[in-house]
């Protein structure tokens, strides 16, 4: 009798784990496995690094913004007509350079000739010396990003069964009915700050108050011109690896003023050279500062934090790198190297 109630409990839950499994390979929720029932799925999940490999795989876009949450609220809307292209908004809120590399490798096997990328550099990609880490402690799905062998792809089936893809299954199921709104928007882009109507000068301060300038990690030994940008020269490969007729474009992005280091010393002078770096790093790059003084980053009014400025200035930042790529200088920002 026991031995039979044994093997009853073990077919069930057997049956009932082959029947979970079997609702999220087919529902995909991160459209990424290779015989996912067509279907038209959104962004669902909340880590964007789910997420966004299958909007760097989609034939809908040409062209893409990378970078982290400094870079998140440029909006596809605004960029297409100015570059006369199609933009997905790939930037993830803390990505290391390693996972936006990573990143941008799906994009670029996609995409072998794609008309715009485009980057916003922050403090990490000045990293000195050693290499940053690898990984945030968000989890990383890095069978997501196989792009070298299309059997890796089929690895995905083995990662549908924990309870984070169950979870998400349900979310994509919600969408697919209409009962649920998606999280992101079918171009990558969600704006992650408050409504303009909601804007609060006092909380605002509040969160400017003990803002102390960006440091550079790393160490920094010798000259300047001697100083080792890992994260940067490993960005010159995924450059390299575009065609010379993609317009290559680096940004740093505008941090409000307290953020910046003044005048000179250490922290000055690391960003000096990580900019000089830059500025060099890849013939026919567009390279633009924003991390400079100007009627963006000295105007608080124009951030929620110390880091994010709000959705109108990223309107404006749009134009004005659509201005750069023309050749046309503005007071927010300064090119560092334009294309010949």
């Amino acid at each position: 009798m026991w031995r039979r109630f044994f093997r009853l409990g073990v077919g069930c839950a057997a049956a009932v784990t082959a029947v979970i499994w079997l609702f999220v390979v087919l529902v995909d929720p991160f459209d990424t496995l290779p015989l996912s029932p067509p279907a038209d799925r959104p962004p669902v999940s909340t880590n964007a690094r789910f997420s966004f490999p299958a909007l760097a795989r989609s034939e809908r876009f040409d062209s893409a913004v990378f970078g982290t949450s400094t870079s998140r609220l440029l909006r596809p809307v605004v960029l297409d007509p100015l570059f006369g292209a199609r933009f997905a908004n790939l930037a993830m809120n803390d990505a290391t350079p390693y996972e936006q590399r990573q990143l941008m490798g799906v994009f670029i096997a996609a995409h072998p000739d794609p008309a715009v990328f485009m980057l916003g550099l922050d403090v990490r990609w000045c990293t000195t010396g050693a290499p940053d880490v690898k990984f945030t402690p968000r989890p990383f799905p890095a069978w997501m990003y196989a792009h070298g062998n299309w059997l890796d792809r089929w690895r995905g089936y083995g990662e549908m069964l924990n309870t984070y893809a169950v979870q998400e299954a349900g979310q994509q199921f919600g969408v697919l009915l209409g009962i649920k709104p998606p999280t992101y928007g079918r171009d990558g882009y969600t704006s992650f700050v408050p409504p303009d109507s909601e804007y609060d000068r006092a909380k605002v301060a509040a969160h400017m108050r003990g803002t102390t300038p960006d440091d550079p990690p790393g160490t920094r030994d010798g000259p300047p011109d001697q100083w080792r940008f890992p994260e940067l020269d490993a960005l010159r490969d995924t450059l390299a690896a575009l065609p010379p007729e993609t317009r290559r474009i680096l940004f740093f992005v505008p941090n409000n003023h307290r953020l910046q280091a003044p005048g000179s010393g250490p922290v000055a002078d690391a960003w000096a050279a990580c900019k000089r770096r830059a500025a060099t790093l890849f013939p026919g790059t567009l390279v633009v500062d924003f991390m400079i003084p100007s009627p963006i980053t000295d105007d608080d009014d124009n951030y929620w934090d110390p880091r994010h400025y709000r959705v109108g200035i990223a309107d404006r930042i749009a134009r004005d790198l659509a201005a750069a790529a023309r050749g046309q200088a503005s007071d927010d920002a300064r090119i560092l190297s334009a294309p010949e």
